[in-house]
């Protein structure tokens, strides 16, 4: 019998900001944990408070000296220049905060507890995780410490064999393809926008044979993400026959996204999230990236309810209402009044989109590197 659906979440992001004028300043698993819970669709059974990571678990994959780094910036509130050149602590990207080192270690003590979990199988969202651009040594692109990393390694822990990790975030997973790139047990497929920062994940980046990159040129709607879905994705992730699969599921590739230009409804990724399920016994759903309140808040809410088995309802009941309507996004000029359909459903209407030549001649390579590669 497959165990129920289970969410990891932690209060520590409700209050938690990386700072007024940052991307990040902007409430997200707060609001998906209060949204399922007035959707009647988290119940306390299937609520798990993360824990946090201990400093030596950390050292897995980041240097102690990192550790010791990030650590020491929390506690003193300050680094030095010596520390900001070097792990990249204190920056405009990744600035000093009251829970630098807290907020990550709780991502990655969910991913730690993930493994544990899905040692049986199941389903599992944990929307605080999916912090994808973290290396060994430094801080990168918002992420702290890597906690996609860490859940495929206690994945393998705990009984997987062969993980497949899909990324369709707006931005390339720079730090976990660093961390497996050339292990042939792990199959790494990633959807990003073209030229849009680390501008890393070229199609032509191989890696053991288990990479597949596919950049999607700005602009591109759901059509572009269900030719990448149908002719990469689900073919790549059957061939491979994964134990379990991990989904980093960032929503900055949604039109309203103002860190993207890609041009996605919530469609596009819940076609992804629908077409993986059935490969593979163990599945963690993952955040990652996503700045629009509404938007986020509402893509993770509806792939909570796709885990869940629940009818994604068509207009939303007052209570699921309120928590839209109480979201603020300060210091965001673009929008002072959200549209109606931002607090009253949980997807928009889809947007179609034009297919871009570059991206079919990128899908047909690909294709031709499956059919070599299986």
């Amino acid at each position: 019998m497959t165990p129920p659906a289970r969410f990891i979440g932690s209060e520590i992001y409700r209050g938690s900001s990386y700072g007024d004028w940052h991307p990040l300043r902007v409430p997200r698993v707060s609001t998906v944990m209060d949204l399922s819970r007035a959707l009647g669709w988290l119940p306390p059974e299937a609520y798990i408070r993360s824990p946090r990571a201990k400093p030596v678990a950390l050292h897995a994959f980041h240097t102690p000296d990192y550790v010791d780094a990030l650590l020491g910036a929390e506690t003193s509130q300050q680094v030095t220049p010596e520390i900001r050149a070097r792990h990249h602590l204190g920056t405009p990207a990744n600035p000093v905060f009251s829970e630098m080192y807290r907020r990550p270690a709780t991502g990655v003590g969910g991913a730690l507890l993930a493994g544990e979990l899905l040692r049986h199988g199941g389903r599992l969202h944990l929307p605080g995780g999916g912090t994808h651009h973290g290396l060994p040594d430094r801080a990168n692109g918002f992420c702290y410490l890597n906690d996609p990393v860490f859940a495929i390694q206690s994945l393998r822990r705990h009984g997987a064999r062969r993980v497949a990790y899909v990324d369709i975030d707006a931005h390339h997973c720079d730090g976990v393809e660093a961390g497996f790139s050339h292990d042939p047990d792990t199959l790494l497929v990633s959807t990003h926008e073209e030229n849009r920062w680390p501008r890393t994940g070229a199609v032509e980046e191989e890696g053991a044979g288990q990479v597949f990159n596919l950049p999607i040129p700005s602009g591109s709607g759901d059509d572009a993400m269900a030719l990448a879905r149908d002719r990469v994705i689900l073919p790549a992730v059957a061939a491979f026959r994964p134990d379990a699969i991990v989904l980093q599921y960032g929503a900055d590739a949604l039109l309203e996204d103002p860190q993207s230009r890609l041009a996605m409804s919530g469609h596009a990724h819940l076609g992804v999230l629908r077409g993986l399920l059935p490969l593979a016994p163990r599945f963690l759903l993952l955040g990652g990236g996503g700045y629009n309140p509404w938007g986020v808040g509402r893509l993770w809410t509806a792939s909570w309810g796709v885990l869940v088995r629940a009818r994604l309802p068509e207009r939303l009941e007052p209570p699921a209402q309120a928590v839209l309507r109480g979201l603020k996004w300060h210091g965001q000029r673009r929008v002072t009044t959200p549209p109606e359909a931002w607090l009253t459903t949980l997807i928009d209407a889809a947007r179609p989109g034009e297919i871009a030549d570059a991206l079919r001649a990128r899908v047909a390579a690909l294709e031709a590197r499956l059919v070599a590669w299986v």
